[in-house]
């Protein structure tokens, strides 16, 4: 066995050492790399199918993010415990990765390819996500594929004022800026963000001076590919015959113009397949048998190809889109809130033939989302999940889980309203989002974050401002002419070259997500981008506050109430109880979910406001300490020749001497209560060292109060105190106590006498 050759690079990155290794681990996939920054270490590798599939006429890339709990010394938190389906940071973190690489494949390239990314270690101060795409852009770059590449990738903060290049985890808590940059030396591939309401300029400037750390990068992985990459593959696009797209073109004419320019979707692709079934049989006519199917794929690509560039030349030289819209101009906007019954919130977002309805349910602290992952929190309190079901484009599909493009658009409509939700302790719910997409022609997700905003301010929860998104898209020419579109629906998307979505408010950027389908874009078209989308983004404003522009008042009537108190934290166990018992037992005697807090807080929420004020007083009961003039409604435990003793909270009595019973003379306690008995008495006095307290009932019968009784100088009985620490030791130390302080006054007659 040969000695393996192993291949090291690193440079200082954000003051750290980033280190690229290759040629030790994973000697049989075509490209593997060791990816180590600081302490986090991932590994990534790529191998490609030599053999290509029939049929496919698309660029089969698969990348996995792979998380390994044992990464951060941790044992997964399922029964099986291993590590199951991917969570869902493992799964948007594929998705970045896999956006900057999947342009940099020449058309044409049809060869199954897999990248899987492996977390060995993590430091928790160092993110892996900027990680998985360098380690997976090296791994492609010295497999010898025909790649672009290579790809660069950064995290940007925005930390005390100031733009910061891979944060650690633990700053990003104080951070206005989540943002990821990735990118070739020449241009940016790649944007993903969430912000705190920054401008425009800022998000701007952060992207290019992430951009420029990108190239820094990139020089490191070329000096890798330098020393060991192979040879790279020649690729030769298959020669495309334009002969048939011409004769295509020609025998629709003008049809093609009047079939694609509608502005309703369903009846522009109902023209369009007509017009395509004509040119189809046309085309097809006297083709034999035998040769008819292969015949019509290659009429249906012509048909699709020449659809293609009448749409982005209409675009391009003429400034006109399918239905009829200029550049900048929105679809029709319809809005509406509070459509269904019972829910706690409900926003409806229609934007031409897109339409988003938002539902929010509002739940007790102890309902947020615990997190199994590789991160630094482990518990989530605000949560929107985004559903598209088939019929909301027209088509028949198996219903199954989210898919990843599902989960990637929640997480980003997530994203956009975090910057606005109420603090935790000013607003202590856990907040579930659920968007149904009944309607997609065209940026859905964010139709999302309009229906979100909508959605949680009919709920009543108190956010800061509404927001909007907007979708802005790009058509390039080879002539390096190029058209920002506004707004852009399904075709425009598909079509064009660029995604670009924007959230924010109407003081400033909350979201960002900008997919490409080029080699990169310049900075001057993401400046007119950004432009472009804070005036979609006003308008849609505007829309929406002209129906709901702020929280309502008062929370949905369904919604449960929470309660907050807050008790000594010493008395955090008195209200658990061993194992629990003692606040399970709270929950079932009440319906309401109590919730406690290291730092004392305790929650309680119900909806039911009988239940809610039974479980305070219990609560209450349990963590309240007994202070002299407290009056309390007690019941009698134990009888004692010389006095009673009172249950006054849970665990704790006190004792009520027999002189303090009444306000008449007594002769025997049992003259007056009986075990069991509940009667009002007052805290006359508390021993804190003997855990004693003295009880009076006569002071509540006469009305008197602790101070004037202080002022009397009336002597306080000596008093029971913890239950627990009562017994029966307790009870003797207490009657000989009080038999010795009796011996000289007069013992009264009992009644045998």
């Amino acid at each position: 066995m040969s000695e393996r050759k192993v291949y090291t690079v690193s440079a200082e990155i954000a003051g750290r050492t980033l280190t690229l290794e290759t040629g030790n681990l994973a000697e049989q996939a075509d490209g593997a790399v060791l990816v180590r920054y600081g302490d986090t270490v991932l590994l990534a590798t790529v191998v490609i199918d030599r053999n290509t599939r029939e049929g496919v006429d698309f660029f089969p890339l698969t990348v996995d993010y792979e998380e390994k709990m044992y990464a951060a010394g941790k044992i997964p938190g399922n029964f099986f415990k291993r590590e199951g389906k991917p969570t869902t940071t493992a799964t948007l973190i594929s998705r970045l990765t896999d956006r900057p690489l999947r342009p940099l494949f020449p058309k044409g390239f049809c060869y199954e390819t897999q990248v899987i990314v492996t977390t060995f270690a993590i430091d928790m101060v160092n993110d892996p996500s900027p990680l998985a795409t360098i380690g997976a852009s090296a791994a492609l770059a010295i497999s010898g594929l025909p790649f672009a590449g290579p790809v660069g990738a950064v995290q940007v903060g925005h930390i005390n004022g100031e733009l910061v290049i891979n944060p650690a985890m633990a700053d990003m808590e104080h951070s206005r800026l989540d943002l990821a940059v990735a990118g070739t030396r020449d241009a940016v591939l790649m944007v993903e963000a969430g912000a705190y309401e920054l401008s425009e300029d800022e998000m701007l400037e952060a992207i290019i001076q992430g951009h420029n750390v990108c190239k820094d990068i990139v020089d490191l992985q070329e000096q890798l590919v330098a020393m060991c990459g192979r040879p790279k593959q020649e690729f030769v696009p298959p020669v495309v015959d334009t002969s048939l797209e011409e004769a295509v073109a020609e025998y629709m004419g003008t049809r093609l113009t009047e079939a694609m320019n509608h502005a309703d979707k369903m009846a522009r692709e109902e023209a369009t397949q007509a017009l395509k079934a004509d040119v189809l049989a046309h085309f097809t006519a006297d083709e034999p048998e035998e040769e008819i199917a292969a015949r019509m794929y290659d009429v249906e690509k012509a048909f699709e190809q020449v659809f293609k560039e009448a749409v982005r030349s209409a675009i391009l030289e003429r400034g006109i889109r399918v239905d009829g819209r200029a550049l900048k101009d929105v679809r029709p906007i319809d809005v509406q809130v509070g459509i269904l019954p019972r829910v706690h919130g409900t926003g409806l977002f229609t934007r031409g033939q897109t339409q988003v309805l938002t539902i929010t349910t509002l739940g007790a602290p102890s309902e947020e989302q615990r997190l199994d992952d590789l991160g630094v929190e482990t518990t989530k309190r605000y949560i929107h999940h985004y559903n598209f079901p088939p019929f909301s484009t027209g088509e028949v599909k198996r219903l199954g889980g989210p898919r990843r493009r599902d989960i990637g658009h929640g997480a980003l409509a997530e994203r956009a309203l975090y910057a606005v939700l109420p603090e935790e302790n000013e607003f202590p719910y856990t907040m579930r989002l659920v968007s149904e997409v009944l309607s997609s022609n065209g940026s859905s997700s964010m139709a999302s974050v309009c229906g979100s905003s909508l959605s949680l301010m009919d709920a009543g929860v108190p956010i800061k401002r509404p927001v909007a998104g907007v979708a802005m898209g790009l058509v390039t020419g080879a002539n390096g002419q190029w058209r920002v579109l506004t707004d852009i629906q399904g075709l425009e998307d598909a079509l064009g070259d660029m995604d670009f979505k924007v959230a924010g408010t109407n003081a400033g950027v909350t979201a960002l997500q900008m997919d490409i389908k080029t080699t990169g874009i310049t900075y001057d078209i993401m400046r007119e981008a950004f432009a472009q989308a804070r005036e979609g983004r006003l308008f849609i404003l505007e829309k929406m506050n002209a129906v709901l522009s702020a929280p309502r008042p008062e929370l949905s009537p369904y919604a449960p109430r929470i309660v907050t108190l807050q008790i000594p934290v010493e008395k955090i166990g008195a209200l658990i109880g061993p194992g629990g018992k003692t606040i399970r037992g709270i929950i079932e005697q009440t319906g309401a979910t109590v919730d406690v807090e290291d730092d004392g807080r305790v929650f309680i929420a119900t909806a039911d406001g009988d239940a809610a004020q039974k479980a305070i007083t219990m609560v209450e009961n349990l963590t309240r300490e007994a202070k002299v003039g407290d009056v309390f409604l007690g019941k009698v435990v134990r009888i004692m020749p010389y006095g009673a003793f009172v249950n006054i909270l849970p665990g704790k009595d006190g004792m009520v001497h027999v002189s303090e019973l009444s306000d008449e003379r007594v002769a025997t306690v049992e003259d007056v209560v009986q075990i069991g008995d509940e009667i009002n008495v007052m805290v006359i006095d508390v021993d804190p060292v003997n855990n004693k307290i003295s009880l009076s009932r006569r002071a509540v019968l006469t009305g008197e109060t602790a101070d004037e009784r202080k002022a009397a100088g009336a002597a306080p009985r000596s008093g029971g105190g913890e239950r627990g620490e009562r017994g029966e030791r307790g009870g003797m130390r207490g009657e000989r106590s009080d038999a010795r302080s009796d011996r000289d006054r007069p013992r009264p007659r009992r009644r045998s006498d």
